[in-house]
């Protein structure tokens, strides 16, 4: 299933793997920012 990357294979699935990577940290960024301001409105709307 895997194709034949030749003599860059290590270069082309560490490109993979660091894309991956990135991708999924941004997502946990994302999601922590969300809660964090979700939380902040919550706030101010029960102050408010």
């Amino acid at each position: 299933m895997m194709p034949d990357l030749g003599t860059y294979a290590f270069e082309i699935l560490m490109s993979y793997g660091i894309s991956l990577g990135l991708l999924g940290a941004l997502i946990c960024v994302s999601i922590l920012q969300s809660k964090r301001v979700k939380a902040a409105l919550q706030q101010v709307e029960n102050n408010g």
